[in-house]
């Protein structure tokens, strides 16, 4: 019988805790017992393994930095749309850096939950990129330089990489608006 109160949602809580604080790699089902005062044997009642809960993990960083940057970017377009998604990107992965890890996987295409959160996140990028006129593979190209180079930011930032005495908030709105100024002029690039 599942112990009173220990839910599936109570477990992955605790584990996107758990990711946030050391890091999703070394999240691990012992820990996670320990933490929640029940045995290993416990869990497993509500979740299937550590592979299933990584992908519970996935599944619900994914909604909620979707979820961030939507509203975000509610009622305004374009520049500004960016600007918005810009923020909340980096803002919800240092707050959240172990979930933010999670965001990193790949769909697996097995799993309709992971594709459906991929899905919506990537839709509220593709509505922000619709200002610019930007749709099909224009949209698909333009969505994966935004990742690529706030991706490459956020991570290189967690890592320590900005090291030189200049400030780093200034660099990353630099960055941001030479997107802006590239996406304004994307139907033009080869």
């Amino acid at each position: 019988m599942p112990r009173a109160g220990l839910t599936t949602a109570r477990v992955v809580e605790e584990a996107e805790s758990l990711a946030d604080a050391v890091g999703l790699s070394n999240v691990s089902l012992v820990v996670i017992a320990a933490r929640l005062d029940v045995r290993v044997p416990s869990l497993y009642k509500h979740v299937n393994g550590l592979d299933a809960l990584h992908s519970l993990i996935e599944v619900r960083a994914k909604s909620q930095l979707g979820e961030a940057m939507a509203r975000s970017a509610v009622g305004v377009a374009s520049a500004d749309a960016v600007d918005a998604l810009a923020l909340a990107y980096r803002a919800w992965a240092r707050k959240f850096p172990g979930r933010y890890e999670a965001t990193l996987a790949v769909p697996k295409p097995d799993d309709a939950a992971s594709v459906a959160a991929s899905e919506r996140t990537v839709q509220v990028v593709f509505d922000a990129l619709s200002g610019y006129g930007l749709e099909g593979d224009d949209a698909v190209d333009a969505t994966r330089a935004l990742r690529a180079a706030l991706h490459g930011f956020v991570a290189l930032e967690a890592a320590g990489g900005f090291a030189l005495p200049h400030d780093v908030e200034r660099s990353y709105l630099r960055l941001v608006g030479a997107l802006k100024h590239s996406l304004a002029h994307w139907k033009t690039l080869s």
